[in-house]
């Protein structure tokens, strides 16, 4: 019998299959079915640091505030219209989510300044979450903003969180920055429970027709966990934090990648949205199986052994191995 069980958070969880935060876990009847598929746990949608901020009745003022001299401004949110749960509203969710299922719920907070928002983690806590992750969507178009002050602002938010609650905590990272390996190690260092690699930014678009900015959503692919997967298997072992994967995850091999190269959890959104919910009961059942044949036990006999700190070969995750991949290509 194999054992999928695996350790995030803090939380013993029965798998390594967790929903990312999406609009799905608007509903609790999603949750419910997340829960029956094999999800481990499920992470909720995001509460924004605007909504926290400002009253709803001046929400979409606030939101729409100077965006005329910064187009970007709006792909950051939804629609004022499109969101379904405030700050009252979200914590009902939590209390909801939590006497609905016996899995771990992860609430999620959206922000990307210091400030009173973070105190609201409190309000999460008291709300029964059983872990909290960090999503800090900062895009810096200030050209008079520099690198170490970004990198700032995730430590201080972080801090600021960690000083409100006791829950676990996981910070949801971006991969821009100039020293992925140094913002890591500096977030273990300031108390991350976890990191999540990584945040994917929605990028805008040109309509061509109508001569405006555009937002859609594009659905992630399994080209795109080649990114995750490398830092995962770099600090896998560097850093005291646990790692969860996330983007491109689709199938049972993408997990098992993930796990080899050191992941925790693998996080699994746009996947269910374009298959469905009970997608996550396939992939679980597609892992067993090559876990079967290939006689692994347990996820904690995977976990890690082709990380970069154990794999045969460390410079297959680093610059080196453009050369040989193109020599190889040419050759074929």
């Amino acid at each position: 019998m194999v054992d999928l069980t695996t350790k995030y958070l803090g939380l013993t969880l029965k798998n390594p299959l967790v929903p990312s935060a999406s609009a799905l876990s608007n509903k609790i009847d999603n949750i419910k079915k997340m829960e029956d598929a094999g999800a481990s746990a499920v992470v909720l949608e995001s509460l924004f640091e605007e909504q926290i901020r400002m009253d709803s009745d001046d929400f979409e003022i606030g939101l729409e505030a100077g965006t005329e001299s910064y187009a970007e401004a709006l792909s950051y949110f939804p629609k004022p219209a499109e969101y379904r749960l405030g700050p009252e509203m979200y914590l009902k969710h939590v209390q909801e989510a939590k006497t609905a299922v016996k899995i771990p719920i992860i609430a999620s907070l959206n922000g990307a300044s210091v400030g009173g928002w973070t105190e609201y983690a409190k309000e999460i806590q008291q709300a029964g979450a059983d872990a909290l992750e960090l999503n800090i969507y900062y895009i810096p178009t200030d050209l008079d903003l520099s690198g170490a002050q970004v990198e700032q602002t995730y430590l201080d938010i972080l801090k600021a969180v960690k000083k409100a609650v006791t829950l676990p905590v996981a910070v949801k990272l971006s991969p821009f920055f100039s020293s992925t390996g140094n913002m890591a190690k500096r977030l273990d260092e300031a108390g991350a429970d976890a990191l999540v690699l990584f945040n994917r930014f929605y990028q805008p678009d040109i309509n061509l027709e109508n001569l405006e900015v555009e937002h859609s959503i594009l659905w992630s692919t399994p080209q795109a966990r080649r990114l995750p997967l490398r830092w995962v298997a770099i600090l896998y072992g560097r850093v005291k934090a646990q790692l969860a994967a996330t983007s491109g995850v689709h199938n049972a091999s993408d997990v098992l990648k993930m796990l080899m190269a050191g992941a925790a959890v693998t996080q699994l959104c746009s996947v269910i949205y374009k298959q469905g919910i009970d997608q996550i009961k396939v992939v679980e059942r597609e892992m067993v199986r090559w876990m079967e044949e290939h006689e692994y036990e347990s996820v904690q006999q995977m976990q890690g052994c082709l990380s970069q700190k154990n794999c045969p070969d460390p410079s297959a995750f680093e610059r080196a191995q453009y050369m040989r991949a193109l020599s190889i290509y040419k050759a074929a």
